[in-house]
């Protein structure tokens, strides 16, 4: 029998306590009805017996206290919402009793929001780690010796996993099955909730909307110089010189404060106006590629799926009504 213990801390998102609880209990149903003994001993674990989400408007009552549960085999950690810093401060009791599972064997897996406050216990620093592809920069900010990938849905390194966002935490909660039990029962389980297995990329999903939460005025000038003239071709030569710094240290600063290079900013800014545009219009392949200032084809889907995932016409076909009605 395998111990899993659901935290339910404050703040916490009520299907990232519930759809857990509820997966482990089914597959355990699944077992059962083959024959074969349950495998999960699932439980809601908390820092009070009864614990109110959303404004009071759901509580939870957890079957055991904090100090209750002695011995995990699987600890999840639920998405938060909110304030995402109050919440870490509000459910600082959970982090050394994380620590401590894990020092006693225990795999921990975090469900998207549900990563800082893992990555706040430090099991996280030098691990690659997903999230919420939109809280991407403030994780970043907060926690940077973690590895964030935030374009991939599920990360397992050293018995740590995380998920993407949202949803996304039913694929890693279908990877765990498998690893728990087996590749038929994940199958089983990802039919019964009709969950798409394999998904491995939440690229498809993520909206680029610039990182300009720092202070380098100099690079968020670039930064909105780029996105006012990205249907124009722009070389960092061109910016280094138009803002009055040495190319090296335009480069290096720019990193730093975007995390991404140059060229990588100009190349998303330039794809996001792509896949706006095949989103709501009806212009070709070739259309949106020379709007957004690309003129070689293989240039230009081998950039558009590097950042998306999929090719540029699956992307207008997925997206677009009119190419969905078609």
């Amino acid at each position: 029998m395998k111990t899993v213990a659901i935290l339910v801390p404050e703040s916490a998102v009520l299907q990232g306590i519930a759809d857990p609880r509820y997966l482990f209990t089914a597959v355990n149903q699944f077992l059962q009805n083959a024959g074969k003994p349950p495998l999960f001993d699932v439980k809601l674990v908390g820092l009070s017996k009864e614990v109110k989400l959303n404004a009071g408007a759901f509580s939870i009552h957890t079957d055991l206290l904090l100090g209750e549960m002695k011995k995990a085999d699987l600890v999840i950690v639920p998405p938060l919402s909110g304030d995402l810093k109050a919440a870490i401060e509000r459910n600082r009791d959970f982090i050394p009793w994380i620590i401590d599972q894990y020092d006693k064997g225990a795999q921990v897996a975090s469900l998207c929001l549900g990563a800082f406050l893992l990555a706040a216990t430090g099991l996280l620093n030098g691990k690659k780690c997903s999230t919420h592809w939109l809280f991407a920069n403030e994780f970043r900010h907060m926690f940077p010796s973690v590895d964030l990938v935030d374009e991939k849905v599920i990360t397992e390194e050293k018995n740590v996993y995380s998920s993407g966002g949202a949803n996304s935490y039913w694929n890693l909660l279908l990877h765990l099955v498998e690893k728990y039990v087996n590749r038929e029962m994940a199958i089983l389980a990802s039919k019964f909730f009709v969950i798409d297995m394999g998904r491995n990329d939440q690229s498809p999903f993520i909206i680029f909307k610039g990182q300009k939460d720092h202070e380098d005025e100099v690079v968020k000038n670039a930064q909105d110089y780029i996105e006012q003239n990205f249907h124009n071709k722009i070389s960092v030569d061109e910016l280094s010189e138009k803002f009055n710094v040495v190319r090296r240290t335009f480069e290096r600063r720019f990193k730093k404060s975007t995390h991404n290079t140059v060229v990588e900013y100009i190349q998303r800014v330039k794809i996001e106006a792509a896949k706006k545009s095949f989103e709501s219009s009806r212009k070709t392949i070739y259309e949106v590629m020379y709007d957004v200032g690309y003129t070689d084809v293989k240039a230009f889907r081998d950039v558009f799926k590097k950042i998306t995932g999929m090719p540029p016409v699956d992307y207008r076909n997925k997206y677009n009504k009119d190419a969905v009605v078609a």
